[in-house]
């Protein structure tokens, strides 16, 4: 395999005999002649074969052939004079041809059948973009002198937010699978000043919607000596801008096989006030209901042409303990939503940073801080200030792809009643 050669390097070795080697993709059997149309991961590349029992589709295959030109194969060009050798054969048929242009199959049944499913081209796609989103994530905030950690997924108590966390039994001790690093990331702006990470967060709420999942991939960032979450909001800029960059450089087939349109990130995405919301929209609850941001999404659009828009200054009642407030509207927190499309995409701000504040905002919402003594040795000796946020990975391909529903943006979704494949 040292020589082969991908599908979308083929015009570059016109005349030259060659060897490719993937998937069959389609067979097209003809009285006179066949073609083979072989798939692998840079995209298809065509066989012409004369006689003999051709493998079915999905068989994995190696072909050696010589490079010629034809405008109406893919790519303008084919292998003519084929050697075929026949690496592995499927045992049964998937369950719809994967050759076809449009996936003609359920949902259910994509998700069933995923580890072949997954080979259809537009069901690949967004793989391709979240793959492409992670990696200009990480490449931003390399560039912003970020270091990256990998934090524990397993931990002691379920102190953050709440009671939906899932228990597991560690070594006859109870434990849980962590709902975000956000404890981890604070402790380690005191070691690295900027961290960020990318890892698998566990959220054992019981909903069962399009916009939801138990299990999902959080892209977290936390930076060290920051005046307010306007510093934190001015670097998910810079992030979430790197992520639409590298996606329109890795993944540009994939974004051509969905047909999309990314968006532009504005030089400053506008932001409102929470109160400001509340009185464009008409409404006035202590948080942003689905409507509400789909008025202001579209609104942002009309008003200032941008797909993004931060909501600020959320009530400090709606954040959690850590949150740091506004100084000059205690009521009201440093912190902010970024929407998206009409839906909520990251949430962010700025943390508290002295221990005497952590034990203050714990004794007004009557909590003790026993549980937080881990989480709270980072602030007893010396910490900045600082702030950070989170992007969940699933959400933000799908709505970059349109998706109607989270699932179609995860390789194996994990939700109220998948646990396989």
């Amino acid at each position: 395999m040292i020589s082969r050669v991908l599908s979308a390097e083929l015009t570059e070795h016109a005349g030259q005999r060659v060897t490719i080697a993937g998937w069959v993709h389609r067979r097209r059997l003809l009285k006179s002649v066949s073609f083979l149309v072989i798939r692998d991961r840079a995209g298809l590349a065509q066989a012409v074969c004369h006689g003999g029992d051709l493998p079915g589709e999905e068989s994995v295959v190696e072909v050696t052939g010589t490079v010629t030109a034809n405008p109406r194969a893919p790519g303008g060009v084919e292998l003519t004079g084929p050697e075929l050798h026949v690496l592995s054969e499927p045992v049964e048929a998937p369950p719809f041809d994967l050759y076809r242009p449009v996936v003609p199959a359920t949902l259910p049944t994509i998700l069933d059948h995923a580890p072949v499913t997954l080979r259809h081209p537009a069901l690949r796609a967004p793989l391709e973009i979240s793959a492409a989103s992670v990696a200009g994530f990480r490449a931003v905030l390399d560039r912003l002198g970020f270091t990256e950690v990998h934090t524990p997924k397993i931990v002691a108590s379920a102190t953050e937010s709440g009671a939906n966390v899932f228990g597991i039994d560690y070594f006859g001790r109870p434990a849980y699978l962590a709902q975000s690093p956000q404890f981890y990331k604070q402790a380690m702006v005191g070691v690295f000043e900027r961290v960020y990470e990318v890892g698998p967060v566990f959220r054992a709420e019981p909903h069962d919607t399009v916009r939801h999942l138990a299990q999902y991939t959080s892209l977290d960032a936390e930076l060290g000596f920051v005046r307010d979450h306007r510093e934190v909001m001015a670097v998910l800029r810079e992030a979430v801008a790197g992520m639409l960059e590298s996606v329109r450089e890795r993944a540009a087939a994939a974004v051509a096989t969905l047909g999309l349109t990314l968006p532009e990130v504005p030089t400053e995405i506008p932001a409102v006030h929470f109160t400001e919301a509340q009185r464009m929209t008409g409404e006035d609850e202590p948080d942003l209901s689905p409507a509400q941001e789909r008025w202001l999404s579209r609104w942002a659009l009309t008003e200032h042409g941008s797909e993004f828009l931060f909501v600020t200054g959320y009530p400090m009642a709606k954040r959690p303990f850590y949150t740091h407030p506004d100084p000059a509207r205690p009521g009201y927190s440093n912190g902010f939503d970024l929407l998206f499309r009409g839906l909520e995409l990251v949430t962010g701000g700025q943390r508290l940073h002295r221990h005497r504040d952590y034990l203050r905002a714990l004794a007004e919402r009557g909590e003790s801080a026993a549980p937080y003594e881990g989480y709270l040795q980072a602030f007893a000796y010396g910490m900045p200030p600082h702030g950070g946020f989170a992007i969940g990975l699933e959400r933000w391909t799908a709505r970059l792809t349109g998706a109607a529903n989270i699932r179609q943006a995860a390789a194996f979704p994990r939700d109220l009643h998948r646990l396989s494949p």
